[in-house]
């Protein structure tokens, strides 16, 4: 397998909150951007791109101490594409095959869940070939995230996103494989 780079989406209001995922913290006081990019490095995933919006400054601050590119999504609040835009930007500049996206506001969603999408695709997929690599997590019946893409769905992938739709439209229209992971929550999911 090659290397995988890590998207963390951490750019939202987090209006189901009542504040931004990025500031969010477990009981134990962890911030969930911060258990985010962990389980994105145990499964694999290197560099890690989080890309931030609302309330940048202090998400930035929370990874101070983590090694992690900050990718800015100044339009944010325009729609959940723009963010997924800009990793796609930010995702091209590195050599990676594929891509691991995830989200901020999922705590539920652990390594496991990472590591079954990532293994599922690699031995159903193109092992030789992991520029074509797609697989997504499914709950409950439905798609979900993370998101594993390879490079060559990148362009297309991020031309069909708009307004408040991240890349679902083109994962149906190609199709992506959808991943069950109910069994691997490490918390009741709150989808």
């Amino acid at each position: 397998m090659g290397p995988l780079v890590g998207v963390l989406l951490a750019a939202g209001a987090g209006t189901r909150l009542g504040k931004p995922g990025g500031l969010v913290r477990a009981a134990d006081g962890t911030p969930w951007v911060v258990s985010a990019v962990g389980v994105l490095r145990a499964a694999g995933c290197g560099p890690i791109g989080v890309v931030v919006g609302a309330a940048a400054p202090e998400v930035v601050a929370l990874l101070a101490d983590e090694d992690v590119t900050i990718v800015p999504s100044p339009s944010w609040s325009d729609g959940l594409s723009h963010s997924v835009r800009a990793a796609f930007a930010w995702a091209e500049e590195t050599n990676a095959p594929a891509a691991v996206f995830h989200l901020v506001d999922h705590p539920e969603v652990g390594i496991a869940v990472l590591q079954r999408v990532i293994a599922t695709a690699y031995q159903n997929g193109f092992p030789d070939d992991p520029a074509s690599l797609l697989a997504r997590a499914g709950f409950d019946g439905r798609p979900g995230y993370p998101v594993l893409i390879g490079r060559r769905h990148w362009t297309p992938a991020a031309a069909a996103t708009t307004g408040d739709r991240s890349m679902g439209p083109y994962l149906k229209r190609v199709p992506c494989p959808i991943i069950p992971c109910d069994d691997l929550l490490d918390q009741p999911s709150r989808r």
